[in-house]
């Protein structure tokens, strides 16, 4: 979900990990030289979506960590690629950590530009939920620092942070 830190304990996990980052919302924004914002007003949510998937489709399994934009579980396809490139991690927050998270940072995205944007981003999570709650791995990143999260991610990987 939005604001529960994909692309920082991404990051981290990454750099613990040895693995290389791989953020697609990133990847989206080069492909298309326009920010996520200017996406969403110039082509809508819909062409977005598609173009999110052609990333993902284009990324290649390997010794990598893939922060994706929240809204990638909404399509079955995208979950057969997330599944084809390893194991998908739900990275867990209560609402009221996600909206304290959005709020400095909402202007930039668009499905927040609204009144009442936390209502939206309660919407948005009751109704992803149970698409997040389908990953191999849940953890809940209320409260921890980010390197504190990306460590019990490579515990829950059976794994050892590299450096």
């Amino acid at each position: 979900m939005m604001g529960a830190g994909k692309s920082s304990v991404g990051r981290a996990l990454a750099e613990q990990s040895g693995r290389t980052f791989v953020d697609t919302d990133l990847l989206l924004q080069q492909r298309l030289g326009r920010s996520i914002r200017q996406i969403f007003q110039i082509y809508g949510e819909e062409a977005f979506r598609d173009h999110e998937t052609n990333v993902l489709r284009s990324l290649e399994p390997g010794p990598c960590v893939v922060s994706t934009g929240g809204g990638i579980v909404q399509r079955e396809a995208n979950w057969q690629e997330m599944r084809r490139l390893g194991t998908t991690i739900y990275l867990e927050a209560p609402l009221d950590t996600l909206i304290s998270r959005l709020g400095s940072s909402r202007k930039k995205r668009p499905l927040l530009e609204v009144s009442g944007w936390e209502t939206r981003v309660k919407d948005i999570l009751e109704h992803r939920r149970p698409l997040y709650e389908r990953a191999d791995l849940r953890i809940d990143v209320s409260g921890s620092e980010v390197d504190c999260m990306s460590r019990r991610i490579l515990q829950l990987l059976g794994e050892e942070a590299a450096n």
